[in-house]
């Protein structure tokens, strides 16, 4: 079947991953798509931007639109990834709901299923992290979980083993309308190479910095390009902090953390473009820019 041609009985559609900060969303997709296409930390509101991942299974294409967490936002970036979010609920075929059972349900679950309530789609709720939480506690809060409101199927899973992730895909692929295959089938992920490139560099500063430093931090591509009669590609990063004391903390004694993050960025930039890296970092101060709406547009973080 060709790429926006509709073939009789196939199916197509988006699915947005939603839930509060840290909940295991981007775990999740990645398992899913038994690839890396979203970077993962320990740190809340990771994921800045709706990260399309392509899942091809025999008779249909689903499209995961993986959110940043929703959350009280403090600055203009939290309004605005909190609008990436509420974008992405009006545009898609099924909404899956992740609450991690392992932390409980809270206030910010509970908001995010009122909201929910005035959009008409189906949704799936998914208490994850079922493999972390003691059976006593996991039950419980599956249970609570069920209460925030009317879903079309409960799953408990785990985005990190991989449990019942199939019964999950299962119950996605009923909610698709049929429709054409939207992206090749090769393709994994719509976001351009240099997002990719810049948002790898970000999960590595984010695995090395202390909790001060993570929101405040944002990756920039200012050069991608092949040297001439090489297999080389040079990329040039520059690596925004809002304050002195965090630059001094990204780079770290003798320049040893910029360094770490540079070569397992490297790396994994290797493998995942299938040539050698020449990686350049340099890090700037940019006071308040999360509250910068022209810096934001830059970084194609704006609503």
């Amino acid at each position: 079947m060709k790429m926006g041609e509709a073939e009789e009985g196939f199916k197509s559609g988006f699915v947005a991953i939603v839930g509060r900060p840290n909940t295991g969303k981007s775990t999740l997709v990645n398992n899913l798509m038994h690839s890396k296409v979203a970077i993962v930390s320990d740190k809340p509101q990771t994921t800045r931007h709706a990260i399309r991942a392509v899942l091809n299974i025999p008779g249909a294409q689903m499209i995961l639109m993986d959110t940043p967490g929703y959350h009280k936002p403090h600055h203009l970036l939290g309004e605005q990834l909190n609008s990436v979010v509420e974008k992405a609920l009006r545009e898609v075929d099924a909404i899956v709901f992740i609450v991690d059972v392992e932390s409980g349900v809270g206030t910010g679950d509970q908001f995010l299923a009122e909201m929910m309530t005035e959009i008409d789609t189906p949704i799936v709720l998914c208490p994850n992290k079922i493999d972390a939480a003691p059976p006593a506690q996991r039950m419980e809060e599956i249970a609570e979980a069920g209460r925030l409101g009317d879903f079309e199927a409960i799953i408990p899973v785990s985005g990190k083993s991989g449990e019942n992730l199939d019964k999950l895909m299962e119950e996605l692929s009923k909610l698709m309308p049929e429709g054409p295959r939207y992206y090749p089938e090769g393709m994994e992920t719509d976001q351009p190479e240099q997002v990719i490139v810049a948002e790898l560099i970000r999960e590595k500063i984010l695995g090395l910095t202390r909790d001060e430093v993570p929101h405040s931090v944002a990756v920039e591509i200012e050069s991608m390009a092949q040297r001439k009669k090489t297999d080389l590609v040079d990329i040039e990063a520059f690596v925004f902090v809002e304050r002195e004391s965090q630059k001094g903390i990204v780079i770290g004694k003798h320049g040893a953390n910029l360094k770490q993050v540079g070569t397992l960025a490297r790396t994994e930039l290797e493998a995942l473009l299938g040539t050698r890296i020449f990686l350049s970092l340099r890090v700037k101060v940019r006071k308040n820019w999360r509250k910068d709406a022209a810096f934001l547009q830059r970084l194609g973080l704006e609503d």
